[in-house]
């Protein structure tokens, strides 16, 4: 990854988290009249709390609280009616939102990616993976840096004989449900002996929680590797590799590869915005790519927290799309915008 690049993006984030996101402070002449509770998802967090913030200081009389707690644990709030909506980076079966105890529907909100991270010491390049790698890596089958495997994509690599420091989340996580679904997706052996969630089994490695505790893990543990969403990568200064890509291509994640993976998505998403773009076809796409999603109620108890719901998305759809590049993540594709805006005209308040 570029130097410069990491530095200023990663000083630009920490300035720009430093925002409060509780609303108007206290003192305030018109102090807040609504209050939405919101809990889940710690990949997208940081551009949620900079925009529940930003959205605050428009909109006086609205306060948003946002826990990231996990994509798992928000959801499990949102079931027991602890919070008026959930943030998830799964896109939910059938089954599991009937599990809910909610009437519920997906609301995409912008793109991230998962990377994978590491920490090799004396390295002057970025590492490349390919999918056998990883999945072979987090199977506990290629357990060395220097295995033929890795020195085979990555020629003249400075790669240690040290054993491999395996990284991964240690709570129910959208971001682990990412990267398992990705290696399913690309390793028949993970997926019969692993398969895809929140929470696995893992077959080797620690475990940290959240993705800020996965990058601080691997930013004390030499020759560690771990996955975290993209701006985590940046927040803490870690490397983070490229990844073969269904078309052969050594992609590194940035916001023109993450479009690139959601190009012609809206084809495939149902009434509800939910699918999956891991592996993606297309050159440019990198391949640990996905949308992150608002997970709404189908029914309020109270007309003035829906109102206020409603005005949320669409400052969402409109200012909040603007901010999320500065963050690391991509805006929505114009055409699932424009259909989730469509949906929001149709919520009367």
């Amino acid at each position: 990854m570029r130097p410069l690049y990491r530095l200023v993006a990663g000083l630009f984030v920490c300035a720009v988290l430093g925002f409060p996101i509780a609303g108007p402070q206290a003192g305030a002449q018109n102090p807040p009249q609504t209050e939405l509770a919101v809990a889940g998802a710690t990949f997208p967090a940081p551009v949620y709390q900079k925009w529940f913030a930003a959205f605050a200081e428009k909109h006086a009389d609205i306060r948003i609280r946002y826990d990231a707690v996990g994509s798992e644990n928000g959801m499990q709030r949102f079931g027991k009616g602890e919070v008026d909506f959930a943030a998830t980076d799964m896109p939910l079966s059938d089954e599991i939102l009937a599990q809910l105890g909610r009437k519920a529907f997906h609301f995409a909100t912008v793109l991230g990616a998962v990377v994978p991270v590491y920490n090799v010491s004396g390295l002057q390049r970025d590492l490349r993976f390919t999918p056998e790698i990883l999945a072979a890596i987090y199977l506990g089958k290629i357990t060395k840096w220097n295995d033929p495997q890795i020195r085979a994509v990555n020629h003249g690599a400075a790669l240690p004989n040290a054993e491999i420091a395996v990284m991964y989340r240690s709570d129910g996580s959208g971001t682990s449900f990412v990267w398992t679904d990705y290696l399913s997706k690309v390793s028949s052996e993970w997926k019969t002996a692993v398969g895809t969630g929140a929470t696995v089994h893992w077959p080797v490695g620690s475990g940290g929680e959240r993705n800020e505790g996965v990058a601080q893990r691997v930013q004390e543990t030499p020759n560690s590797i771990g996955y975290v969403e993209f701006i985590y990568a940046i927040q803490h200064r870690l490397n983070f590799g490229s990844v073969r890509n269904s078309a052969g291509r050594f992609i590194q994640a940035d916001l023109p590869s993450l479009t690139a993976a959601a190009a012609g998505a809206s084809a495939g998403m149902g009434a509800d915005f939910r699918i999956s773009i891991t592996n993606a076809a297309g050159n440019d796409s990198y391949p640990i790519a996905t949308f992150t999603w608002f997970l709404l109620p189908q029914a309020f108890s109270q007309a003035a927290k829906k109102a206020a719901v409603q005005e949320l998305l669409h400052w969402v759809l409109s200012s909040g799309q603007k901010e999320c590049s500065a963050l690391g993540y991509a805006p929505l594709p114009d055409e699932i915008a424009a259909r989730e805006s469509q949906l929001v005209d149709s919520m009367t308040p």
